[in-house]
């Protein structure tokens, strides 16, 4: 068989096809858990609306409320978008391209997914009480989601690159 070209340097002795092939398990594994959480925070959020004390909310927690739910609408659709790119697209021999534009939506969606989780955050933490503090609490935990999701990720790979 021949190799893709570079493989050899990452290790692995496979095709560009093979290598598509992992690359696409891999994804898919990541964003169903990616899918799993924001499906469920947006179905919470699209029932907020429906509640009484919806009416009685500030017009600011309100407009964060339909950011929320907007941003919430489309980190679903990045995030469910890598199947159908994946369906439609299955069988055509571009398995390789595929699997990069699936990443590049799954990435959009998990920004996507910050986003909606911060804003959710804030909304709630805003009703549950209105002192100073919130918008610190908000940045706090934005932070630990950078460094969980990007700054620990991004220092692991820079640390073993040259491995």
């Amino acid at each position: 068989m021949t190799q893709a070209h570079g493989n050899q340097d990452r290790g692995r002795d496979e095709t560009e096809d093979e290598r598509a092939d992992r690359r696409w398990s891999e994804l898919i594994q990541e964003v169903r858990v990616a899918q799993t959480g924001v499906q469920i925070l947006f179905g919470f959020l699209l029932t907020v609306v429906f509640t009484s004390r919806y009416e009685g909310l500030p017009q600011t927690e309100k407009t964060i409320y339909i950011v929320t739910v907007v941003l919430g609408a489309a980190a679903t659709g990045a995030l469910i978008g890598p199947v159908s790119f994946h369906r439609i697209v299955a069988g055509r021999r571009i398995k390789p391209a595929a699997v990069q534009w699936a990443s590049r939506l799954t990435v959009i969606g998990l920004i996507l997914l910050l986003a909606t989780m911060t804003a959710a955050l804030l909304l709630v933490l805003r009703v549950a009480t209105h002192d100073g503090y919130v918008p610190w609490l908000v940045g706090c935990v934005v932070l630990w989601y950078l460094l969980c999701w990007v700054v620990l990720p991004t220092w692991i790979r820079r640390r073993h690159a040259d491995d």
